[in-house]
């Protein structure tokens, strides 16, 4: 059998006979086929832990599907638990859907690489990736007899024959260059200036698989359509960025990613298209094709202007929905920086001046001074001044969260109508409503301006001037002339009907606050209610006050919850690698930072989710219940001075977090997967005899 390690490597080879299964059942869903897979490479010698492969591989699989078209699958990932590069291969019967397109995958390979891999271990597994791309090769997957056939073919692709010199030819003039079809990585010289192509950007999480597959099926693309395409792989086997040249010389550029573009700015001022990794492999050609229309229309979306906005024309891959969830969660997560510092510094304005320091603080600031001390002495005006601090880092969070909505539509020509609208939100009292509506408005009109064709001589002005002159002026006039009164009606009706709530009735809005922070752990959900909390939270309001205290009591449970079932009370049910991530929950926890169970959630989220939603309920509707209150809208344990009522918070965030706790060590040992979670922690169940 031909070695198939990394040149230089002392570790066996990638791929072997016993980590190959041929027509056969290894179960109906795409978790149970990881499984086996995972399975085989532990005993094999190949991973330490089949658990922690198997949530590795997982945890890649749910930020975006690894079925291709063709009846293909590519799950793959890094993790501790691997102790070599390695592949793992099921030849399935019956088939299972993996997420692709055109139905599910037949052929199945589990790509396992270590968390350190080297840059030659990487090369290897990309190289399988590039070849899955040829039909020729999947095919002679598809008609092999045996796994040792399976191995040659694997082989052959990972460590290609040498290719023989080429005879040299006697002296001749120099023919013109040939398009190869080669990446930026081959080293491909500079194109002539007359010669029209593109270039690419691919790049994917984990780096190994999709982000080859997506650059050949680019470059083959090209190949198609007469048109040479270069591409720059953002993965892990490494990277040669394109050369400048070639850049400067590119009708447009493609970004096929589902990560940050590294260098973005090089390409600044080209056409753009953008979507997913995954949609340069499903559909390469009508990718470049509309990478080729968009560098023959001046209003095409370009990287310096309105980049940001691609992914909504029609070049994009992702629905209405999406992108407005997309653009809604980058307009919170601006905002959030100013909430934590300012909320958190008016908090302490409090422990050191008293909840009344908030009427006389300003006038203490502006007249007072460390020499000059107000009544009270230095803790009354240290008190006033961080309370000032934070009350203006507050007063950004409208004018911020409806800056960066527009940003994420308009990029940088949107940020200063958006703040421009959530400012005009404030002022005619429209608050966090006003600042959402504002701030789409001007991403909106700041992106349409953007793509009126105008003469050559006014495009510099454009994205300086002209669009946020213009959509300022759109925005503004409508907040204040159509929106501004509505909007703000609606806020203080919402207003009202919270400060008129009690009894069950609060009791219920717990619930409901405490199932959305535990639905996805620092996703969507969870923002929109740690965001509806703190755009309504108001000192001199108590109703708003025990809305913090529910959202972030809850939103403490899950890690809580976590480390308390995985470190705590049934160790066993849990992979190593959950039971060292318990360990670190705990803190995450304490300081309030939901997304320390998304590693447990990933792994096994039909019975970790609802076991958290669960907790957290019962949290939320006993800080309701209790009437506890908190004036800090962030920092967990570390902020328990600004807690009123801090026995029943305990006593509230102790009962969802046992409830949420053993509601999942009862899924996990009473609603078993199957036989795969016996093999995964054979502590658990006895082995068979």
């Amino acid at each position: 059998m031909s070695d198939t390690t990394a040149a230089g490597s002392s570790g066996p080879e990638t791929i072997s006979p016993e980590l190959i299964s041929l027509d056969t059942d290894l179960g109906s869903t795409k978790e149970d086929v990881i499984r086996s897979l995972a399975a085989r490479l532990t005993a094999a010698g190949r991973a330490s832990d089949a658990a922690g492969l198997v949530e590795a591989a997982l945890a890649r699989e749910a930020q975006s599907a690894t079925g291709l078209p063709g009846g293909i699958a590519i799950p793959h990932c890094r993790a501790e638990a691997v102790s070599s590069a390695s592949l793992g291969f099921a030849r399935l019967d019956p088939k299972v859907d993996f997420g692709a397109p055109d139905g599910p995958a037949d052929l199945v390979f589990l790509i396992a690489a270590p968390e350190g891999a080297g840059a030659e271990h990487m090369k290897l597994l990309s190289s399988l990736a590039r070849a899955l791309v040829r039909p020729a090769f999947v095919t002679s997957l598809r008609e092999a007899s045996t796994p040792d056939e399976i191995v040659r073919l694997v082989d052959e692709v990972l460590n290609p024959a040498p290719k023989e010199p080429a005879p040299k030819a006697a002296a001749v003039t120099p023919p013109a260059p040939v398009s190869t079809g080669k990446h930026a990585t081959d080293e491909t010289p500079a194109p002539a200036p007359a010669e029209r192509h593109v270039v690419a950007v691919t790049a994917c999480p984990t780096g190994i698989a999709h982000t080859y597959m997506a650059a050949d099926s680019l470059v083959a693309a090209g190949e198609r359509a007469g048109v040479k395409v270069h591409v720059e792989t953002q993965g892990s086997s490494g990277s040669t960025p394109l050369d400048p040249s070639v850049i400067a010389g590119a009708a447009a550029v493609i970004f096929a990613t589902d990560v940050g573009v590294k260098g973005r700015e090089r390409f600044a001022g080209k056409p753009v298209v953008a979507s997913g990794v995954k949609r340069a492999i499903n559909e390469p050609d009508k990718m470049l094709a509309e990478a080729l229309r968009a560098s023959e229309n001046p209003a095409a979306a370009t990287v310096d202007g309105t980049a940001a906005a691609a992914a909504d024309s029609d070049a994009g891959s992702v629905g209405f929905g999406t992108h407005l969830r997309q653009v809604l969660l980058t307009g919170v997560s601006y905002m959030i920086p100013f909430v934590a510092a300012g909320g958190l510094l008016i908090a302490l304005g409090f422990l050191l001046g008293g909840y009344e320091i908030s009427g006389p603080a300003k006038d203490i600031v502006l007249n007072n001074s460390i020499t000059n001390l107000p009544d009270g002495g230095l803790a009354t005006y240290l008190g006033a001044v961080l309370f000032q601090i934070g009350s203006l880092a507050f007063s950004f969070l409208v004018p911020a969260l409806a800056g960066y909505i527009a940003f994420a539509i308009a990029d940088r020509p949107g940020i200063a109508p958006g703040f421009t609208a959530g400012a005009v939100a404030v002022f005619v009292g429209a608050g966090f409503i006003g600042g959402l509506v504002g701030g789409l408005i001007a991403g909106v009109v700041a992106l349409y301006i953007g793509r009126i064709a105008v003469p050559q001589w006014l495009r510099g002005l454009m994205p300086v001037v002209i669009i946020p002159l213009f959509a300022t002026l759109v925005v503004g006039a409508l907040m204040f002339i159509v929106l501004g009164r509505p909007l703000a009606a609606i806020t203080s009706g919402l207003t009202d009907w919270l400060n008129g709530l009690s009894g069950s009735s609060a009791i219920f809005l717990g619930i409901i606050l405490g199932l959305m922070m535990c639905f996805d752990l620092g996703g969507p959900v969870n923002k929109a209610a740690y965001a509806f909390a703190v755009a309504g939270l108001n000192v001199n309001d108590p109703a708003t006050l025990r809305i913090m205290a529910a959202v972030m009591a809850a939103g403490m449970v899950p890690p809580l919850a976590m480390a308390l079932a995985s470190t705590v009370l049934r160790p066993k049910l849990f992979s190593e690698a959950e039971r060292e991530n318990g360990k670190a929950a705990w803190l995450l926890g304490s300081a309030f930072i939901s997304e320390g169970a998304i590693p447990f959630a990933a792994a096994d989220p039909l019975r970790v989710i609802p076991s958290m939603m669960a907790g957290g309920a019962v949290t939320g509707a006993l800080i309701m219940a209790f009437d506890v209150t908190l004036s800090a809208p962030h920092g967990g344990i570390f902020v328990f001075f600004a807690v009123g009522g801090i026995g029943w918070f305990l006593v509230s965030l102790a009962a969802g977090t046992v409830v949420a706790a053993l509601a999942v060590v009862g899924a996990k040992e009473f609603f078993r997967k199957g036989p795969s979670d016996a093999e995964l922690d054979p502590e658990i169940v006895p082995a068979a005899a």
